[in-house]
C-alpha cells in the first residue's frame, strides 16, 4: 500500500496517509495513458479548418480555350486545381475530429496516471487548503514552502473560487476539481498537488 507525506500550506509534514493499492498502487500502462491522451487532444480540436474547392472559388465559368487544335493541354476551367488562383482538391473541410474511449480504458489510464506521479514521488498531498481573501500571494508561498518550482495541478474536492481565481494569475498553475480530473492534465504537470478530502473522493470514486 503507497504511503506519502501530508504537508499543511507552510510546507511543513503534519501526518502520513496510505493510498489505495487499486488507484495509486497499480502497475502504469503506457499505452492506456497515450491513448487517453490522443483522445483528449482529438476531443478538443475545433474542426473547423476548410478550403475553397473547384465549385466554390469565384470565376471559371467559361472554358479558356476551345478543346482542339490549340496545342495547348485541354482545358475546362481556369479554377481549376491546377491553375493559380484555383480550388483546392482534397483539402480539409469542417469536421468533428471527437471519439469516445470506452470506460475500462478510460479507467485504467487515470489509475496509471494517478500511480505514475506516486511512483515518481511528483504526488504531494495537503492537509488543507483554505483562503481567507484572493491572493495570488499565499499560493505562490505555499508553492515556494513545497519547494515546488515546475508546472503543478492542483485538484481541489470542490469549487472553492478564492483558490482558483488566486491560482490563476500564476501561469505554471492549473487547479482542477475531482470530477474534472483528466489523464492529459495528470501527465501534462510535473507536480500532482491535491488536498486531502481530494484525495479520499478519488478514491471512492475509482475504486
Amino acid at each position: 500500500m503507497p504511503n506519502v507525506a501530508v504537508f499543511d500550506m507552510a510546507g511543513k509534514e503534519v501526518s502520513k496517509m496510505d493510498l489505495s493499492d487499486a488507484i495509486f498502487g497499480i502497475k502504469p500502462n503506457a499505452a492506456a495513458v497515450h491513448a487517453a491522451v490522443v483522445n483528449y487532444l482529438a476531443n478538443q480540436r475545433q474542426g473547423t479548418q476548410s478550403t475553397l474547392t473547384r465549385t466554390e472559388v469565384r470565376g471559371g465559368g467559361r472554358k479558356p480555350w476551345r478543346q482542339k487544335g490549340t496545342g495547348h493541354a485541354r482545358q475546362g476551367s481556369i479554377r481549376a486545381p491546377q491553375w493559380r488562383h484555383g480550388g483546392v482538391a482534397l483539402g480539409p473541410k469542417p469536421r468533428s475530429y471527437n471519439y469516445t474511449l470506452n470506460k475500462k480504458l478510460k479507467r485504467l489510464a487515470l489509475k496509471s496516471a494517478l500511480s505514475s506521479k506516486v511512483l515518481d514521488n511528483d504526488m504531494i498531498v495537503l492537509d488543507s487548503l483554505t483562503m481567507d481573501e484572493f491572493k495570488t500571494k499565499t499560493i505562490a508561498e505555499m508553492l515556494k514552502a513545497l519547494e515546488v518550482n515546475t508546472k503543478a495541478l492542483l485538484v481541489l474536492p470542490s469549487v472553492d473560487q478564492k483558490v482558483i481565481k488566486s491560482a490563476n494569475n500564476l501561469p505554471n498553475v492549473k487547479t482542477a476539481q475531482v470530477n474534472t480530473l483528466n489523464v492529459y492534465d495528470i501527465v501534462n504537470y510535473d507536480k500532482f498537488i491535491v488536498v486531502k478530502d481530494a484525495v479520499a473522493k478519488i478514491e471512492e470514486v475509482y475504486a
